[in-house]
């Protein structure tokens, strides 16, 4: 295709060259005989005449010939090419063979005289071998680049197609985090483009989906603990001890069922909040949340259940915008754990409250009960602990969410006079401050004299944790 696209360009040049040569020549012959005819304008003398005709050329062949001075000229014009010219006064090319004549009529007086110049085919022909080598020359340089030019837009082409083609292959295997580099010619870079923006729904859709459903398991935890707290207050389920009626068996039985039944649906609820919002954050990757947004959103969550059992709690801190380094599914599960062990620990109608801080380059969440406190704050942290009877996995889901913001969890007594569970997040838009070093030997050496925190521990009235 490339060699015929040049052809059809070229041949018409190589063509138009030719013709041009031959006009040039024909032109020369013109040039020439306008020397014989002004030296005839000016003197029909033979001296005059022939010297006009030598000056005209060095080749003999092709000098002109005078017709019409009297005598016989020895030219190539027949008689007939002669009286045409003589007769219409006009210049003339006729083909003769071996070359092209040119006949110009010169009036006389009563008589018309016709100067002959001949053209040979060499003349006609000259220089036109070289200019088709030239043409050729220059067709096969166009369809070299013609073919490397195509070469390299399929290449393209088809290294944009089996990118695409890798990219939706990898989607279908469940890998949304594939994206493609649009190239190539325009449609294939429109189809990279639309398929990035298919990606980046679908994510988002997976992303809203799971959000749901760690959502739906959140609300899930206030109606259950009602059901754990309900099934507390029963009658004890123990048969080992004593002497009881069939009916009684029956009735203990049903109720340690219905605690074992409720203890594992709080284990399937955990386990379906944890791996939806493991699935979320390493889709999402490093994100951000509103703390402030977070705590009034789960505190309008725990107000029913509060409300139920005449629990008094207040939020205070979250009317503004506090920003913080972690996933709002980290952050919520975190605060639901917490909070939840301030209803599972403390008896109906201890009060408790939730605050918000940002200070010192970071961001406190604190939330503190009327409870009994908790006797052993590190056993209370560490992962898998408890002296309730619970997978006590609850304080360490907030210390890992605080550990992954680059802050820590602490308990200390609380100003209601039980626990106060104290988080602390890196805040993102904290000024670095510049250390002092006098400053910090002063509070370093102040620290020294001063007694350790571990020796300050309140006293507790009964053991519980998290």
């Amino acid at each position: 295709m490339c060699a015929l696209v040049a052809l059809a360009f070229l041949v018409p040049l190589g063509i138009s060259l030719g013709e041009r040569t031959r006009e040039e020549a024909i032109a020369d012959a013109a040039r020439r005989s306008a020397l014989v005819t002004g030296a005839l304008a000016v003197s029909t003398e033979p001296a005059v005449v022939q010297r006009a005709v030598e000056a005209s050329g060095d080749d003999p062949a092709t000098r002109p010939v005078v017709h019409g001075l009297g005598g016989d000229a020895a030219g190539r014009a027949d008689e007939a090419a002669l009286a045409r010219a003589a007769a219409d006064r006009r210049s003339v090319v006729t083909d003769v063979p071996g070359g092209v004549l040119r006949l110009d009529p010169v009036v006389l007086g009563d008589s018309v005289a016709v100067v002959e110049v001949f053209v040979p085919d060499a003349a006609l022909d000259e220089g036109a071998t070289g200019r088709w080598l030239l043409l050729a020359a220059v067709a096969l340089a166009l369809v070299g680049a013609a073919v490397l030019v195509v070469d390299r837009v399929a290449a393209r082409t088809v290294d944009s197609t089996r990118g695409l083609v890798q990219a939706a292959l990898a989607v279908g295997d469940g890998d949304l985090g594939v994206r493609v580099e649009p190239t190539g010619p325009r449609e294939l870079a429109e189809a990279g483009y639309a398929f990035n923006r298919m990606a980046d729904r679908l994510v988002a859709a997976r992303t809203d989906e799971r959000e749901l459903v760690a959502d739906l398991s959140h609300r899930l935890r206030t109606p259950l603990t009602v059901l754990r707290l309900d099934a507390d207050g029963l009658d004890s389920d123990d048969t080992s001890v004593g002497s009881f009626t069939e009916a009684e068996l029956d009735r203990r039985r049903a109720i340690r069922r219905i605690r074992q039944a409720i203890v594992t649906l709080e284990g399937e609820i955990d386990v379906l909040i944890n791996t939806t919002r493991k699935a979320v954050a390493h889709e999402a990757g490093p994100a951000m949340c509103d703390v402030s947004e977070v705590v009034r959103d789960r505190m309008v969550f725990w107000s029913a259940l509060a409300g139920d059992q005449n629990r008094p709690h207040r939020v205070s801190g979250a009317q503004l915008r506090i920003p913080a380094p972690v996933p709002r599914a980290e952050l919520a599960a975190a605060l639901d754990a917490v909070i939840g062990n301030v209803f599972r620990y403390t008896p109906q109608g201890t009060a408790f409250e939730v605050a918000v801080s940002r200070r010192d380059g970071y961001v406190a969440i604190r939330i503190d009960d009327a409870g009994p406190g908790i006797a052993n704050p590190d056993r209370a942290l560490a992962r898998g602990a408890s002296d309730q009877g619970s997978t006590g996995l609850g304080l360490d889901i907030a210390k890992r969410v605080a550990l992954q913001a680059n802050g820590s969890v602490s308990i200390d007594r609380a100003r209601l006079g039980g626990a106060s569970v104290v988080m602390l997040l890196a805040d993102p838009e904290a000024v670095p401050r510049q250390v002092n070093r006098f400053g910090l030997v002063g509070r370093m050496a102040r620290d020294a004299r001063e007694p350790k925190a571990e020796g300050r521990r309140w006293p507790r009235r009964r053991p519980s944790d998290g």
